[in-house]
């Protein structure tokens, strides 16, 4: 409908090898979430496999564009090793499996460790693109978790100079792994989480322009809210499944906001009841729904709620695609003034 000619792909997000085969014949860009694999146990062979090429960083590693060396021992690579091999382990059994039913050039491999609660430093991103390389998988995007809370939908709490310190010392580390390791030219930062982060995306836009590189940033999460407030904004029936998902999602809050605790911070004492929802007309769901910070209405943990709350919506089938198919155009408005101006504009 906008006559984009360039490549585009279908994520399959966060899938493992129990995951990933209903993805298969639909999808041609896999997002290989090891988060869970994080100090899962090694072999001795394997720990000195790792050691017997990463022991050539010991003592000083300078990275270029990085004002101070990072001091290298011996006990930290067999830290590092122990952390995040086998998770790297893991991530290559999910890429040979895929590999083995597309082929090598039928998808792009992400590599995901994002979601769990403490930060890569930039020397444990440094070594864990040099496993990934010892372990064959050519992956253009890679998935730290940063600095901060990333928490779905809503905008970033944190540290914004911390923030800016770590990510641009991420870039300079991916430029001097792909020299160094030999990894793809156009590997990218993948932010998780990442839409709405508004308070740092002029920071991550300086820096991508800085040093002309590529980013991933995951929106899927935002498009169905947009979905959710394009119904309410349409009035009538499609408010009242609007307010049909809440009043489900609102019930089911321990099952549908367990998986991911990681990245929610929802007060449920603050939440609305579903009766006083009930009664909002289509302008107060849809303000208090939008992220538009500073917003009278806004309500970030309704917004997360109904962000975790897309199976409701899975659940209800054909009645709620087919109410976002008789609401296309105004849904439709909801996702590209969302997608484009709040997010590609302020990014690029």
């Amino acid at each position: 409908a906008l006559q984009w000619e360039d490549s585009y792909y279908v994520d399959a997000d966060h899938i493992n090898l129990k995951t990933v085969d209903p993805f298969l014949d639909h999808a041609n860009f896999f997002t290989l979430d090891v988060a869970d694999y994080i100090g899962s146990e090694i072999t001795e062979q394997e720990l000195q496999d790792f050691l017997k090429e990463a022991s050539a960083y010991e003592g000083e590693l300078l990275i270029p564009g990085i004002a101070q060396p990072f001091t290298i021992s011996g006990e930290l690579l067999v830290k590092i090793a122990r952390s995040y091999l086998g998770a790297v382990r893991e991530a290559s059994a999910i890429y040979k499996y895929i590999s083995d039913c597309k082929g090598a050039e039928g998808f792009i491999a992400e590599v995901s460790m994002d979601e769990v609660e403490a930060a890569q430093t930039p020397v444990e991103l440094f070594f864990i693109l040099m496993m990934i390389k010892q372990y064959d998988i050519p992956a253009q995007t890679i998935a730290p978790k940063f600095t901060g809370r990333f928490n779905k939908g809503v905008d970033y709490v944190g540290d914004e100079s911390l923030f800016r310190k770590e990510f641009e010392e991420d870039l300079l580390v991916i430029d001097f792994a792909v020299l160094t390791f030999g990894l793809p030219e156009n590997l990218k930062l993948s932010v998780h989480s990442g839409s709405d982060k508004f308070t740092i995306y002029p920071i991550m836009g300086e820096l991508i322009k800085k040093y002309k590189k590529g980013i991933h940033v995951k929106t899927a999460g935002t498009t169905w809210l947009e979905e959710v407030i394009g119904l309410a904004m349409a009035g009538e029936e499609a408010l009242q499944l609007a307010k049909d998902i809440y009043r489900n999602a609102y019930e089911r809050q321990d099952e549908l906001c367990g998986p991911y605790s990681t990245v929610i911070d929802i007060d449920p004492a603050t939440l609305p009841l579903p009766e006083e929802v009930e009664q909002w007309d289509s302008e107060k769901f849809a303000t208090t729904l939008r992220n538009i910070p500073g917003h009278p209405n806004y309500h970030s943990g309704f917004r997360q709620l109904i962000h975790v709350g897309y199976k409701v919506a899975a659940e209800m089938g054909e009645a709620y695609l087919a109410m976002v198919r008789k609401n296309a155009e105004i849904v439709g408005d909801q996702v590209r003034t969302n997608i484009y101006e709040r997010h590609i504009q302020r990014l690029f």
